[in-house]
């Protein structure tokens, strides 16, 4: 039996729907807005890389024409090797509402570029995220949280970590003629996550950057299907890159970048990358079936399986039974005992959660009758607001507010830590006629069931559209249907 907890939301309260995509947008691709750390095997001299030269450089970051926020780099040369800054400034328009956003990172490298230690920070109007990490071989070590109250994570890596600032001077110093690629592997701490990009030389072209035309070579780069262009001044230097969803980075001057800067902010990011449905549906939430038509590059996502079958491009979502009272997840049962655990970003075993959890619950309720309790508590008590930060459980219980991504972390925390296996799910949800990138969760409660705390939904109505099931790591693999992605609804009921 579906049951809604709560009445459908209206959708002016559905605050920061589907920022999830963006914000991987905005940390996957290799612009220079959070290009963090490289994992590479060189294929060039270390006499070429031994010739980095110091620099500093401020670029200006547009968006269809409106300056949205600047980006400042400083690589300097050591007796020990290199050392990197980096400080970027974004406002972001999600929803509606403007945020200005702000990232810092710093790192030393060795004179092979390899990375040896860093720091990243984030910040924005409501939370902030700290990272720091060390290096020793394939071993990275991170640290989360506030100084003082840091946890650490141990992580083994592919290759050695090299530095990622400068992925396209390195490709341009390997010597890449037109038409040859390499392959990069980068490594991003927002996510944790490391993927493959795909620097390809293309040619030269004449640039206007700074009132003066440059010779530049111009490179493309290709990060999960997601398409940039980048062009690299004579001196190794970028000059400009061009991203998805219209997204400029130029090199300016540094009273050119500080100045000028749009009020609005960028186009609101949400809607740009929203899906039309082709039609309207009176009552979503009551629907028992919904069957669309997928168009894309969907291979490789988590689309079939569970109460979502797929017949060639035509995708079945089903309402999903409420489990039998009482059944348990056993050693047996498809509900791995890592689901329980605790992660960076889903801090299950923190004091202030397990604290919360006995306030909400009683240990004699049964599992549904607790999984109802914490979706209610989350949907009552988290005020819907975009957030742009790092999305994580601790944060957001303290905060009492966040999007779509903040409810899935704290609604994964708190299950968790009632003994109940959590994952979040990554996909899309129908609203107004559109599909919006969207995040929710799935519990185990004898089987696995979508769970919506920003809906108030447990199961989740049959228009949630599932693309991706992990966490940050895996959810970055959106990257590869952004603006690609198309949807048509054949059938409900």
């Amino acid at each position: 039996m579906k049951k809604n907890l709560f009445p459908r939301v209206p959708w002016h309260q559905i605050a920061g729907i589907g920022f999830i995509l963006i914000f991987i947008v905005l940390i996957a691709i290799r612009l220079n807005i959070l290009q963090i750390f490289m994992i590479h095997k060189p294929e060039v001299e270390s006499s070429a890389i031994n010739s980095m030269p110091t620099s500093e450089v401020w670029m200006d970051i547009s968006q269809k024409g409106r300056k949205i926020g600047y980006a400042y780099r400083r690589f300097i040369d050591t007796d020990r090797g290199y050392k990197l800054s980096e400080t970027v400034f974004m406002r972001i328009n999600t929803m509606g509402t403007i945020q200005d956003i702000h990232f810092t990172t710093e790192g030393s490298l060795n004179r092979n570029l390899q990375l040896e230690d860093f720091n990243f920070n984030l910040r924005s109007s409501l939370f902030s995220f700290r990272l720091r990490g060390l290096v020793d071989e394939r071993q990275l070590t991170i640290f989360t949280g506030e100084p003082g109250f840091e946890k650490r994570h141990d992580m083994t890596l592919q290759e050695k970590p090299y530095l990622s600032s400068g992925i396209l001077e390195t490709a341009a110093k390997s010597g890449l003629r037109p038409g040859q690629s390499r392959i990069f592997h980068i490594f991003d701490p927002a996510t944790m996550g490391q993927r493959p990009v795909k620097v390809t030389a293309t040619g030269y072209q004449d640039i206007m950057i700074m009132g003066r035309m440059q010779r530049a070579r111009k490179m493309a780069v290709d990060f999960m299907g997601a398409q940039q262009y980048a062009w690299i001044g004579q001196e190794g230097d970028v000059l400009r890159e061009e991203g998805i969803m219209g997204i400029i980075l130029e090199r300016v001057t540094k009273e050119q970048a500080l100045a000028g800067m749009a009020k609005a902010g960028s186009a609101d990011l949400t809607e740009i990358v929203s899906i039309d449905a082709g039609r309207d549906i009176e009552n979503s939430a009551a629907l028992k079936q919904l069957i669309v038509r997928v168009d894309g590059p969907y291979e490789g996502l988590f689309v079939n399986g569970g109460r979502q079958s797929l017949n060639g491009n035509v995708l079945i979502v089903d309402e999903e039974s409420f489990p039998e009272r009482g059944k348990r997840a056993s050693s047996n049962d498809d509900a791995p005992r890592s689901f329980l655990e605790p992660t960076p970003l889903i801090q299950s075993d923190h004091p202030l959660v397990r604290k919360k959890v006995k306030a909400i619950i009683s240990p004699d309720d049964p599992e549904d009758v607790k999984a109802q309790k914490l979706v209610a508590w989350v949907y009552k008590n988290i005020e819907k607001r975009p957030v742009l930060s790092v999305p994580n459980a601790l944060e957001t219980l303290q905060n009492r507010q966040g999007d779509c991504n903040e409810h899935a972390v704290l609604l994964a925390a708190l299950a968790r830590a009632a003994g109940i296996p959590a994952q979040i799910e990554t996909g899309l949800v129908y609203q107004r006629g559109r599909f919006y990138y969207h995040a929710w969760n799935v519990l185990y409660l004898g089987n696995w069931v979508t769970a919506d705390a920003v809906f108030g939904q447990l199961p989740a109505d049959v228009t949630h559209i599932r693309l991706i099931r992990g966490e940050a790591e895996q959810q970055i693999d959106l990257v590869q249907v952004i603006g690609r992605l198309k949807l048509v609804i054949l059938k409900t009921s």
